[in-house]
């Protein structure tokens, strides 16, 4: 869980505010119960603080929640919803979307050298496992997907958010 809520942290908030362009999707697919996933808006969400133990705190009361349905998104509080489905959902809802989507993986182009497709407005989604590898099935459906790389080492997930930002905040 704990990998989970740095990802949170990294992706939302800055410096005495939250990231209005910044969006993340928690998949959880372990354990008892039907997939679900936890989606934090950053462009509505309020009332959450940038600490580890504010995040735990939300992200246990929607696993106390019965999952919606796969695609009807139920807002917890402001800002954070939460459905039932896995990754093969979410890629779908982004391809829909209009998302152009990305996987971080060492093997990759360089950072450095990535280049959104689109416009400056266009939505980029990036998808990074946890702290273990994506299963065969996951691998199945982002085969395809191009790499982008942070270097040649395997970084924690929130640090990897952290340089995404800074990389996309500087151009």
């Amino acid at each position: 869980m704990d990998v989970l809520i740095r990802a949170v942290n990294a992706a939302l908030f800055v410096s005495h505010g939250i990231r209005d362009d910044s969006h993340i999707t928690l998949h959880l697919c372990g354990g008892p119960g039907a997939d679900r996933r936890i989606w934090f808006n950053g462009q509505t969400l309020a009332g959450v603080r940038p600490d580890e133990r504010s995040i735990a705190g939300q992200i246990k009361a929607i696993l106390k929640q019965p999952v919606p349905p796969i695609g009807i998104f139920e807002e917890i509080t402001q800002g954070i919803f939460h459905t039932g489905g896995n990754l093969a959902e979410t890629l779908e809802e982004w391809a829909r979307e209009g998302v152009e989507m990305h996987v971080l993986e060492v093997a990759g182009i360089s950072v450095d050298e990535f280049s959104a497709k689109g416009e400056e407005s266009t939505r980029i989604g990036f998808l990074l496992s946890d702290d273990q590898p994506f299963t065969e099935a996951e691998s199945a459906l982002i085969a395809n997907l191009p790499r982008i790389s942070l270097g040649q080492r395997w970084l924690q997930g929130h640090s990897c958010i952290t340089i995404l930002h800074h990389s996309l905040d500087s151009r």
